[in-house]
C-alpha cells in the first residue's frame, strides 16, 4: 500500500519459504495479473522474490509465455536470458542480405527485432508485438515469406533448367475438335488455351495449375492441350482422385476423341484383371494415346512408350509423391521429363496463388459459358421438410432430375452408408411413382457407373447419393438438390455440390436443409454460400474462415508452412517478399541458402512437385 493505493496478494495456501519471504521488514518484487475486486487492485498467487534496495528494475517488461504441458514460465524464461546473455545471439541472427534489401521496408536487423519481441520497452510496444504490428514482428513476417518465395522459386528455376519435349501446334486435330463441339469457347478459356499451347512449345516441362469456377470449361481446355501433344505422336496421362471422376472424364474424352480416331485406354485399380492387361499393354506399346485412371497410373508396373503430358485433375487430393511419380514416368533414360497441367476445381484466392503457388504458372478460367443460368439457392430448417418433398415431387414430374445428397458424417464412413441406405429406403416409399436411384463410394465401380449412367440417360429421376458426386458429375437435366445437414459442410465442398445443378440452360436450384440449433461457424459458413454464387469469393472466405493449411491440404503437399505470417493481415509483406525473391536468388545464392536453412528446419519441406 502506499499513496496510489493498495494491492492485496492471495494466496490459497502457503510453502514455509514463502512464509519466511513475507517476513516484516523484507522488500518483495512480486509479478502477475492484477484485477479489481470491489474494494481494491488484487492478484491471486503472483510470482514473489526477494529484492534489496539497491536492486535495478530490468528496463524492459517482463514477458509472459504459451505455456507446454509440464514447463513453467520460469523455466521458459530462464533458458530464453541464458540464449541472451550467454549464447552470441548477435552473431548467430546476424542478417544474411545487405541493408538495402530491408531499408525501403524501414525494417530492423534481425536480432534487434528478437530482442524487442521478448523484452518490449514499455505497454505501447508490447501492445504492437501482440497485434503483430510493430516493426520487430514485421521484419519476422517478411523474413518468413521470404523463405517461402525462396523456396518456391528456387525449384521454379531448378525445373526451368529440365528438358522436355517441345509440342509445336499443327492444329490438325484440335481445329476438327474445336469446331465439332456443341458451345461456342469463351474468350477466358481461348486465353488460357493460348497460354498451355506456348507453354507446351517450350524445351522445359510445364508446370500450369489451370484454375476455376464449377462448369468454366477446364476439361475442354485440358483436352485441347492433350491434342496439341498427341498430334506431336506423344502420349498423355490424364488423373482423377476418385474412380467416379475419373470415369466421368473417360466417357467424356472417348465420346469427344474415338471420332478424331484417338484411342484412349481406362485404368482403375477395381478393373479385372483381364480389362487391366488390356490396357497396360495399350498404355507400353503406345496404342493408347490418352490413358485415364486414378492413382493406379502412377504405379510402377504401368509404363508408357511416350509420356509428354501428365494433367492431374483436383491436384490437392494427391500428395507430392504421387505428383512425382506420375512425372518420372516420361521417357524410359529418364532425362526428358513430360509436361504437367494441374487442374483445380476449388477456385484459389489471390492471396494463396501468390503464396503456395508461386511454383507455378497460373491460369485462371474466369468466366462461365454463355447461357448458363445463375442457381438459385435457398436455405430450408429441418421442419419444413414437407415442403422439400413436394418441391421434388414436382420437378421430376416435370420431366427434370434431382440429387438428394446424404447428410456428411466424418467419424464413420459405415454411418454414413447407413444413413444413405435408410433416406434410399424413405425416398422409395415416399415417391413410389418416380424412379429411385442410389450411389455410394463403397459400391463396386461398375455399380457406381451403371448407376450414374442411368441417371444421365434419365432412367433414374431422384439420386439419392454421398458427397461422392462432389466433382464432375455432369447432368445436364438436373435442376433440383437437396443437401442434408448442410451446416456440416465445408464452403469449398457446399460450392463443388451446388456446382453438380446448373450444368444446362435449364434454371436451377439448390435447397440447404440445416438443423436448427447452428453454431456461429455453420451460420457463417450457411450466410456465405446463400449470398455468393462466385466461387472465387466464396473460396476467399472459406481461406478466412479456415486458414490455408486446412484450405488446401497444404500440409500434405510438401510446400512450407507459415507460422507467424498472415495471408490476409500481411499481404502486402507477401508482395514485396515476392517482388525481390527471384533477383536475391540470382545475385545472392549463398546467402538465399542460408535463409532457407534458417527458416525451413527440414531440406524435405523444399517443394518438389
Amino acid at each position: 500500500k502506499d499513496t496510489s493505493g493498495s494491492l492485496q496478494l492471495r494466496f490459497l495456501h502457503f510453502y514455509p519459504s514463502q512464509m519466511k519471504m513475507f517476513e516484516a521488514g523484507n522488500r518483495i518484487r512480486i509479478l502477475g495479473e492484477a484485477r479489481h475486486n470491489l474494494f481494491a487492485f488484487e492478484m491471486i498467487h503472483p510470482q514473489c522474490k526477494l529484492t534489496k534496495e539497491d536492486d535495478v528494475l530490468p528496463d524492459a517488461l517482463t514477458p509472459i509465455y504459451s505455456l507446454v504441458a509440464g514447463v513453467g514460465q520460469k523455466t521458459v524464461k530462464d533458458a530464453i536470458d541464458k540464449l541472451f546473455h550467454h549464447f552470441d545471439l548477435k552473431n548467430y541472427l546476424k542478417d544474411l542480405f545487405l541493408p538495402s534489401v530491408y531499408e525501403k521496408l524501414h525494417l530492423p536487423n534481425l536480432y534487434e527485432s528478437i530482442k524487442s519481441i521478448h523484452h518490449p520497452k514499455d505497454f505501447k510496444e508490447a501492445a504492437k508485438h501482440e497485434a503483430f504490428s510493430s516493426m520487430s514482428y514485421q521484419r519476422i513476417i517478411f523474413d518468413e515469406f521470404l523463405a517461402q518465395q525462396l523456396s518456391l522459386r528456387s525449384n521454379y528455376l531448378i525445373r526451368r533448367a529440365l528438358t522436355a519435349t517441345p509440342f509445336k501446334p499443327t492444329n490438325k486435330l484440335t481445329n476438327i475438335f474445336i469446331n465439332k463441339l456443341e458451345f461456342e469457347l469463351t474468350e477466358a478459356q481461348k486465353k488460357v488455351i493460348q497460354e498451355i499451347k506456348n507453354d507446351l512449345e517450350k524445351n522445359y516441362p510445364m508446370q500450369r495449375l489451370l484454375q476455376g469456377d464449377v462448369g468454366s470449361g477446364k476439361t475442354v481446355v485440358a483436352t485441347i492441350a492433350a491434342l496439341q501433344v498427341i498430334e506431336n505422336g506423344s502420349q498423355v496421362a490424364f488423373m482423377a482422385p476418385t474412380e467416379i471422376l475419373a470415369e466421368q472424364h473417360y466417357h467424356k474424352l472417348y465420346e469427344w476423341l474415338t471420332p478424331l480416331n484417338i484411342k484412349v485406354a481406362w485404368l482403375t485399380g477395381s478393373q479385372s484383371k483381364k480389362d487391366r492387361e488390356i490396357s497396360l499393354d495399350m498404355t507400353q506399346s503406345g496404342e493408347a494415346q490418352i490413358v485415364v485412371g486414378t492413382h493406379a497410373l502412377f504405379q510402377e508396373h504401368v509404363v508408357f512408350k511416350k509420356l509428354g503430358l501428365s494433367i492431374i485433375d483436383e491436384q490437392h487430393r494427391f500428395g507430392v509423391e504421387q505428383r512425382l511419380a506420375l512425372r518420372k514416368k516420361g521417357e524410359l533414360n529418364k532425362v526428358i521429363e513430360p509436361h504437367q497441367l494441374m487442374m483445380s476445381a476449388t477456385p484459389i484466392p489471390r492471396t494463396l496463388s501468390m503464396s503456395y503457388f508461386a511454383d507455378l504458372d497460373v491460369s485462371v478460367i474466369d468466366e462461365l459459358p454463355k447461357g448458363r443460368e445463375a442457381i438459385v439457392t435457398k436455405l430450408f430448417s429441418e421442419d419444413r421438410r414437407d415442403e422439400i418433398l413436394k418441391r421434388v415431387h414436382e420437378v421430376c414430374h416435370a420431366g427434370a432430375q434431382v440429387y438428394w445428397v446424404c447428410p456428411l458424417i466424418e467419424e464413420s464412413e459405415v454411418l454414413q452408408l447407413q444413413t444413405a441406405e435408410e433416406t434410399y429406403s424413405n425416398m422409395q416409399s415416399h415417391f413410389k411413382d418416380l424412379r429411385v436411384g442410389l450411389v455410394h463410394g463403397r459400391m463396386k465401380s461398375l455399380e457406381k457407373q451403371k448407376i450414374m449412367s442411368d441417371f444421365v440417360k434419365g432412367n433414374i429421376q431422384l439420386l439419392v447419393a454421398t458427397t461422392v458426386i462432389e466433382v464432375g458429375v455432369d447432368v445436364p437435366n438436373a435442376t433440383l438438390m437437396v443437401i442434408e445437414n448442410a451446416e456440416r459442410m465445408g464452403l469449398s465442398q457446399l460450392h463443388q455440390l451446388r456446382g453438380r445443378v446448373g450444368r444446362g440452360s435449364l434454371k436451377s436450384t439448390c435447397i440447404l436443409l440445416f438443423q436448427k440449433k447452428l453454431s456461429e461457424l455453420a451460420r457463417q459458413r450457411l450466410k456465405v454460400i446463400f449470398e455468393n454464387t462466385d466461387g472465387f469469393i466464396i473460396a476467399q472466405e472459406d481461406l478466412n474462415i479456415r486458414g490455408p493449411g486446412e484450405f488446401l491440404g497444404v500440409r500434405q503437399s510438401g510446400v512450407p508452412m507459415l507460422r507467424i505470417a498472415n495471408l490476409n493481415r500481411d499481404f502486402k509483406l507477401l508482395e514485396e517478399a515476392k517482388t525481390i525473391a527471384d533477383q536475391l536468388l540470382e545475385d545472392y545464392p549463398e546467402a538465399s541458402h542460408l535463409h532457407l536453412k534458417r527458416w525451413l528446419s527440414h531440406a524435405n519441406e523444399r517443394v518438389k512437385v
